[in-house]
């Protein structure tokens, strides 16, 4: 099998090359995990395994070569990483190695991260220019250029250069939320990642962004991958964890850029000031979702209104197949199921097995590939 081939397909129920889910989603200490989860993964059908990273326990790089390896179908991609946390060299190696590990399944994603945490680090904030440079950057050693000189918003190197004979397809996905961001990963990325706890509006909205980006570059907006990110947690998950992927998720996430998050959903800013204010909230030191106990989690629950927590997808297996399936009425070609694992997932894509949109079983196991 050569790296652009589709990979073989396992015994069992079709894969469905339309749906991902996070592996390690949120915070985890056990990163060997991630193997059974995969594999439980690529048994249930489901089409793409996402990787984010955490500076603990959760390296992209690692995770994916680990993924890559128990794995003979599903698609594999990092969700994020960032390009300015390794040197240019290392990221290409990175991707081409995964990329003939897996035999083409693998699509490497980038983000923008955290300005604060990356200037306390001594890096320089993610810009999208920086972005668009280093993909450019990629694409070309990745064909068997040597890049000499080469000074640019992403850095400056006097030579790059892995592989004469190279000749590889590799795609390049953003996970972005505001609209400058979209613009950009329209005009010159192949996939797109979108947040969690968007609304049905703040997706349309996200395409909308990316399809501008597309065409002011003469692209087809449909050659572009764009999943949208959705907590998929279900009643058959027991109270407390219910209550840790849904508000201490969010409020995880209110806590790095909920004004990022407010914006985008046009909800109001007021909310989130009380929320940034209260006691407990302030008192938690780290992530929502990695330190809060289930006392203070039950807390911040009363601090979010119902209808930011209504754009997760919960309730029974059937409601939440339901809820996955509206998704591709809003116009994205990928859902990722944020927030559980394969096994708690099961009855949810059980489920949605029986109400499958039609049209969707054509998508490349690849998932940042369109077409």
């Amino acid at each position: 099998m050569t790296p652009n081939q589709p990979p073989n397909q396992p015994a069992g129920p079709p894969q469905l090359t339309e749906l991902g889910f996070y592996t390690l989603a949120g915070h985890s200490s056990a990163p060997r995990d991630l193997v059974d989860e995969v594999r439980a993964a690529e048994d249930l059908g489901i089409g793409a395994a996402f990787i984010s990273e955490r500076f603990s326990t959760k390296d992209a790089a690692i995770l994916s070569g680990a993924a890559g390896a128990v794995s003979t179908s599903i698609g594999i991609a990092t969700g994020a990483t960032n390009h300015n946390t390794r040197h240019p060299i290392v990221t290409a190696t990175m991707a081409a190695t995964m990329h003939r590990l897996t035999g083409g399944r693998f699509a490497l994603g980038l983000g923008r991260g955290f300005d604060r945490l990356f200037q306390a680090l001594g890096l320089k904030p993610i810009t999208g220019a920086q972005i668009e440079d280093f993909v450019g950057v990629l694409r070309r050693l990745w064909h068997g250029e040597m890049v000499l000189g080469h000074d640019g918003p992403a850095g400056a190197w006097p030579y790059l250069h892995q592989d004469a004979d190279f000749d590889e397809d590799i795609p390049v996905m953003l996970a972005a939320l505001g609209p400058r961001s979209l613009e950009l990963a329209g005009r010159c990325l192949d996939g797109v990642i979108l947040h969690t706890f968007y609304s049905d509006a703040a997706v349309r909205e996200a395409l909308a962004a990316v399809a501008r980006g597309a065409k002011a570059a003469d692209r087809d907006p449909a050659s572009v991958r764009v999943w949208s990110v959705l907590a998929t947690v279900s009643d058959e998950v027991p109270d407390d964890r219910r209550l840790l992927k849904t508000a201490g998720r969010l409020g995880s996430y209110l806590q790095g850029y909920g004004d990022l998050m407010v914006r985008v959903n046009d909800w109001d800013p007021a909310v989130l000031a009380r929320f940034r204010a209260d006691e407990v909230v302030t008192s938690i030191k780290g992530g929502i979702d990695a330190k809060a106990t289930t006392a203070q989690l039950e807390h911040i629950a009363t601090l979010i209104p119902p209808e930011w927590l209504a754009t997760a997808a919960t309730g029974g297996p059937e409601q939440c197949a339901q809820a996955v399936a509206r998704q591709f009425d809003l116009g994205v070609t990928g859902v990722i199921m944020h927030g559980a694992t394969p096994a708690e997932l099961t009855p949810v894509v059980r489920a949605y097995r029986d109400i499958r949109p039609a049209g969707l079983s054509g998508l490349p196991a690849n998932p940042g590939r369109a077409a």
